[in-house]
């Protein structure tokens, strides 16, 4: 299977489908999703799936539906993209942060802890910086930044130390190699959340995920079309779940509310439709282990 999509019920059934609708999703990956999405869609509606993976373009290729449009696109683009299929407004928008399981078990693509291949973690394979770049180019100072703000790595200063010595003898060229210095430095029995938290960090910084998803969620308010259009976000880190929750919350990246000095009213552009996100069910977290840390946020423009 080449991924399981998370939370597939939950997801579509907030984005409250009108049979001809026009709806988004921006993380196509398996097709999971967008195929739920087409199944409640009638004929006049429409679904625009973006994704800059090559294999999401071949499972994309497989879905003979006139209503479905393919773009081969970062979702960082939505507006630009859109416009240029000749869409201004949307009825809803999906997007599931998580990286799918067909990238994490592909070796080649270097994203996994339990498999030796190239450092690479590119989700656009065309793109100049991969986890290669950073671990045998960036600047000890920038090593340590990313470790602490993308890893929560406590000894993320030793870390880049340890990585910029290393790499002095020789490249860094697999994850393996990677593994080995890191092994050095990880806490005694949580081994493998260390490496985790390292490999999202450079994952993160490869790919400019916050950048990406903050550069999105403006977007957004000015796609939806009126207050019964969704918007639903599923995220897998409490990086992610904070840029979205508080732009929900507050319309800026921060949390705290932005009051009009002579009216005093809150000037933002969207609400949440439940107080607290979505988690997976009992019956999920036992069928999918990826799902455990999955956050759905649901949000409409505000009245």
């Amino acid at each position: 299977m080449y991924h399981e999509s998370v939370m597939l019920h939950e997801c579509v059934e907030g984005l409250n489908i009108r049979p001809d609708g026009v709806y988004v999703d921006v993380t196509f990956g398996g097709g999971g999703h967008s195929k739920a999405i087409l199944d409640k869609l009638g004929e006049k509606g429409k679904l625009y799936a973006f994704d800059q993976d090559p294999d999401a373009k071949k499972n994309a290729n497989l879905i003979e539906d006139k209503r479905l449009v393919f773009i081969e696109a970062n979702f960082r683009y939505i507006k630009k993209y859109l416009r240029l299929h000749g869409v201004k407004q949307v009825d809803g928008i999906l997007a599931d942060f998580g990286i799918s399981s067909h990238q994490i078990d592909e070796p080649t693509r270097g994203f996994s802890t339990r498999f030796d291949g190239e450092l690479d973690m590119r989700m656009n394979q065309k793109a100049e910086v991969s986890a290669y770049t950073v671990i045998n180019k960036y600047p000890e100072e920038q090593l340590h930044k990313i470790f602490g703000m993308y890893g929560e790595i406590k000894n993320a200063r030793t870390l880049a130390g340890a990585i910029c010595s290393e790499r002095m003898n020789q490249p860094i060229n697999t994850t393996g190699e990677l593994k080995a210095i890191l092994e050095k430095y990880a806490p005694k029995f949580k081994e493998f959340r260390y490496f985790a938290q390292v490999f999202q960090a450079i994952r993160i910084e490869v790919n400019q995920e916050l950048d990406v998803i903050q550069e999105f969620l403006e977007q957004t308010p000015e796609l939806l079309r009126d207050t019964d259009s969704r918007l639903c976000i599923m995220t897998f880190h409490s990086l992610e779940d904070r840029l979205v929750k508080n732009y929900i919350k507050a319309g800026n990246f921060y949390g705290e509310l932005q009051k009009d000095i002579v009216y005093g009213t809150v000037d933002k552009p969207l609400e949440a439709v439940s107080r607290k996100p979505i988690e997976a069910s009992a019956d999920e977290l036992a069928r999918n282990n990826r799902s455990r840390s999955a956050k759905l946020r649901i949000a409409t423009l505000s009245k």
